[in-house]
């Protein structure tokens, strides 16, 4: 997910949050004879009009029309035209049902298993046996995403993780190194942290984004859910998870609620200096390159836990094709391109500042000489996407969210918030366990 909200009233998982699989790099997406989507389109040399759907306005519209550009200069089959849909998840489910579905799709990889089980996603596995794309070539986590009941639903266009940002200069004046652990992150986090009377005025690490709690359970040493899709955390290691959570709010107070509420994107906390570590993802680089002229961040992978553990979410988008797309086959040549291309992700990359899913083209300079994206490739190498069980998003907003806000404000104990947080979890599993 390009970009997830980070405040204490929306989850990651439910945006973001932000950054294919390949065959053989001298694939140009050219539509292989006899694929065209109708006989009269072939016969007549006609080029088949493919409409893609998605909800990336502004910049982000920019840079899929980049790409679009690039792709029907490349070929003379095809003519793919993007249309910018707002509310997009309900019009197509609308069009899935009465006609007029898009021939491909911009796709928030955890909604596969969602929507996947409705029949409104095209599978592709047959396409890439038949054009030799090697699903080696993703991150497999990212296609463990785009699957539902061994089958796969698309190709993963970014791919995104949250590693630790931290200010070079206050970090230097502290005479700290980053961290890489919880130990030495709460100590730098304490160190970092001034306060002005009851006044905060720079905090040593961002408390703000409770979505991250599935993050720092991994670091733990636990998941979210059990093999049998139940939750997994009112246990030892979501304690561990509060306890450290409570050290750093109320303990080492290197944080205060809502500190960050109401800054706008050019008053950002990190940018001025305000806060002086987070989490966050590759999708805030240009936003810190664009207004932090006078910001001197670094970046490394989260620290581990207790026990050594290593830990964070993998995320991001990929391209899908409905079902009631007339021409799957072209709509593949068009996703292919993009995606299982080393030439063309790379273009991708380095236009939307995103990670590409085709990991052949992480192997580029581009990537391998800027120390900014290492450390993201060393995280994307462990991290893991979020349980693929169709009652996971509401349970982690409905039940866990608003427990853990409690908690953080003082409100439950830790001992209640993990009894309550899997009690409402477990029902919110159950009763959306089968998809409607």
């Amino acid at each position: 997910m390009k970009k997830w909200l980070i405040t204490a009233l929306s989850l990651a998982m439910l945006s973001a949050l932000a950054a294919g699989c390949g065959g053989n790099s001298d694939n140009s997406g050219t539509p292989a004879a006899g694929t065209s989507g109708t006989d009269t389109d072939s016969k007549s040399g006609k080029k088949t009009e493919l409409t893609f759907w998605g909800d990336w306005g502004g910049e982000g519209q920019k840079q899929f029309e980049t790409m679009i550009d690039a792709f029907n200069k490349s070929q003379d089959k095809i003519h793919v035209k993007y249309v910018l849909q707002q509310d997009m998840i309900t019009k197509f489910l609308t069009a899935a049902t009465n006609g007029g579905a898009p021939d491909v799709l911009f796709w928030d990889r955890w909604r596969t298993s969602l929507y996947a089980p409705k029949n409104v996603l095209h599978p592709v596995d047959e396409y890439l046996t038949r054009d030799g794309v090697s699903k080696d070539d993703f991150y497999s986590e990212s296609l463990t995403e785009l699957s539902y009941n061994d089958k796969l639903y698309g190709l993963p266009l970014t791919v995104d993780a949250r590693a630790l940002f931290y200010n070079k200069k206050l970090l230097a004046e502290a005479g700290l190194q980053p961290p890489a652990t919880w130990d030495e992150l709460e100590a730098a986090a304490a160190k970092l942290t001034k306060w002005n009377g009851n006044k905060l005025e720079v905090a040593g690490f961002s408390m703000a984004d409770l979505g991250l709690f599935n993050m720092y359970l991994q670091q733990a040493g636990g998941t979210m859910l059990t093999e049998d899709g139940k939750t997994n955390f009112n246990n030892e290691k979501g304690k561990q998870v509060l306890e450290f959570w409570d050290r750093l709010m109320n303990k080492d107070k290197v944080y205060k609620v809502g500190f960050e509420l109401g800054l706008g994107e050019g008053q950002d906390a990190f940018v001025t200096g305000k806060v002086a570590m987070l989490y966050s993802g590759p999708w805030m680089l240009s936003t810190y390159n664009k207004y932090g002229k006078d910001l001197d961040y670094g970046i490394v992978p989260p620290p581990a836990g207790p026990n050594g553990d290593k830990g964070s979410v993998m995320g991001g988008f990929g391209l899908v094709i409905p079902e009631g797309s007339k021409h799957h086959d072209e709509a593949w040549e068009f996703i292919k391109w993009w995606t299982a291309n080393k030439d063309n992700a790379l273009l991708w990359a380095k236009t939307s500042l995103n990670l590409p899913g085709f990991k052949p083209s992480m192997e580029d300079p581009f990537f391998q000489n800027d120390p900014l994206w290492k450390p993201f490739l060393e995280t994307l190498e462990f991290a893991k996407v979020r349980p693929q069980h169709p009652g996971y998003s509401v349970m982690e907003t409905d039940a866990l969210a608003p427990n853990l806000q409690l908690n953080q404000q003082n409100k439950l104990s830790i001992e209640d918030t993990l009894k309550k947080a899997q009690e409402q979890g477990d029902e919110m599993l159950k009763a959306n366990e089968a998809v409607k």
